[in-house]
């Protein structure tokens, strides 16, 4: 079983950053895709960003292109969700996930406000 742990969450101002991280544990790592995704208040779960194995290709949802980036250090086992220029509406719970086949993964969450 894969233990996802995040952390980095918390109260940022509007136009603020903050910087996600999300451990795992395996030594297999680097084989997963892995994504971030995010869940509003009274919203449905929303996938934000995604980035392959290696590290090769990522995606974006357009309510944070040019704002976001995802990022991951294979031999830390560790991935990674900058946010910059911070909204109120990307106010909500993260929760990072690793897919590898049938396999998947998912951490506890960690909360992000932004709010003034």
């Amino acid at each position: 079983q894969v233990q996802l742990v995040e952390s980095g969450g918390g109260l940022a101002q509007p136009g603020g950053s903050l910087r996600l991280s999300c451990a795992a544990s395996t030594f297999t790592f680097s084989s997963y895709t892995m994504n971030w995704y995010r869940q509003a208040p009274g919203k449905e779960r929303e996938l934000v960003a995604t980035i392959t194995s290696a590290g090769g290709s990522t995606y974006y949802a357009d309510s944070v292109k040019g704002r976001f980036t995802v990022s991951r250090d294979n031999a830390k086992n560790t991935g990674y969700l900058q946010m910059n220029s911070l909204k109120p509406e990307d106010t909500g719970v993260y929760y990072c996930n690793l897919d590898w086949g049938a396999k998947s993964y998912w951490g506890q969450g960690t909360q992000v406000t932004v709010s003034s």
